[in-house]
């Protein structure tokens, strides 16, 4: 498949790929830009149906990181990684040092570290042959207990930016039996669901494991929904938690809920739904804004990592959600739009 021709290429600065027959690697790494610094981004693995999926989606993840990090006011670029497989079923050890070695040698171009299909375990056997690692605790820190998981930090930022788009669509700070409907309640949805529970809030989940919707439905109290009944739910707010593009022509006329605030990546299957959903009454939450929990706990792994310092930085996520939606009102616009707007003013102007 071409790469500088394809539909989501956006002048990527490296495209590159890897074959590790010993261990069955198969893998992609892109860099979008790295004009605020050098480029950082998760590492997905993911059963892709066809290798032009999986590059359609280190593309997009790849081009959302610059944006995520602009905006999330971090001087580093965006970059990701995907490696074809099953992780319940394909992913050893030898696989992940070979993937190690893969971003050693792009000298630093590109740091890793977890995300959907891998796990901080997998970065550090990662960390056994390269330099350029992210989200790994120091001794210290372990000592303490935290583990260099960026989940419960991505999941508190969506809280935040959760609460920042029922205040300004709905005008209430309270979210006491406020209706949420998450889709994917693993490591960050689970997660998302316990601070929504705690703040008085009535859920309805779905997930393709079922383990992970028992979960809820036992210690939350949840309603648990077949996948394709998720859109439909008569609920307040929507919470995509899971993969990418699942706002979509077939989907979003189905949606009933007034707010869409979750964690996933690439919710837009397409720019025109940004509009699209504007053109409902549903307000957006530009996913790269609202998820960057992540990368924010990851800037600060380190000797001087303090939580209530991260948390303060969490909490921004809502003051920028807030400058988004009143510009989107002042200029008419869509709020995915104006958040592209907002980040290239920053990474663009370097």
């Amino acid at each position: 498949m071409a790469i500088f021709t394809h539909p989501e290429f956006d002048g990527h600065e490296l495209v590159a790929f890897h074959r590790d027959v010993r261990s069955g690697l198969s893998a992609i790494i892109a860099v979008h830009n790295s004009n605020l610094g050098k480029a950082l981004g998760g590492c997905r693995m993911w059963p892709y149906a066809s290798e032009a999926e999986a590059i359609t989606d280190v593309l997009r993840l790849s081009r959302g990181m610059t944006y995520k990090a602009a905006l999330a006011n971090l001087p580093q670029g965006g970059g990701k990684s995907v490696i074809i497989g099953d992780p319940r079923r394909d992913k050893t050890p030898q696989m992940m040092r070979a993937m190690g070695q893969f971003v050693e040698s792009l000298a630093g171009r590109y740091s890793i570290a977890e995300d959907s299909g891998t796990s901080v375990a997998d970065i550090h056997e990662m960390a056994a042959v390269t330099r350029y690692v992210g989200g790994l605790a120091d001794a210290r820190a372990q000592a303490e207990g935290r583990t260099g998981d960026p989940s419960p930090a991505t999941a508190y930022g969506v809280f935040v930016g959760l609460k920042a788009a029922v205040r300004h669509r709905l005008g209430r700070d309270d979210l006491a039996d406020l209706h949420v409907a998450i889709q994917g309640v693993g490591n960050v949805g689970y997660r998302l669901a316990r601070h929504l529970h705690e703040a008085g809030a009535r859920l309805t989940v779905t997930d393709i494991h079922a383990p992970h919707v028992q979960r809820c439905v036992d210690e939350f109290g949840a309603v648990s929904v077949g996948m394709d009944e998720i859109y439909a739910v008569d609920a307040e707010v929507f919470a995509p938690c899971a993969l990418g593009a699942i706002l979509n022509d077939t989907t979003i006329p189905q949606l009933r809920p007034r707010i869409v605030a979750g964690a996933a990546n690439n919710q837009l299957a397409r720019p025109a739904h940004d509009a699209e959903l504007k053109a409902r009454g549903v307000l957006y939450a530009p996913d790269y804004v609202i998820n960057a929990g992540g990368i924010i706990d990851i800037y600060y792994e380190g000797e001087a990592y303090r939580w209530d310092t991260v948390r303060q930085h969490l909490d921004r996520i809502g003051d920028t959600l807030r400058t988004i939606f009143e510009r989107a009102e002042l200029e008419s616009g869509a709020t995915g739009a104006i958040a592209d707007l907002l980040a290239e003013e920053r990474f663009k102007r370097v």
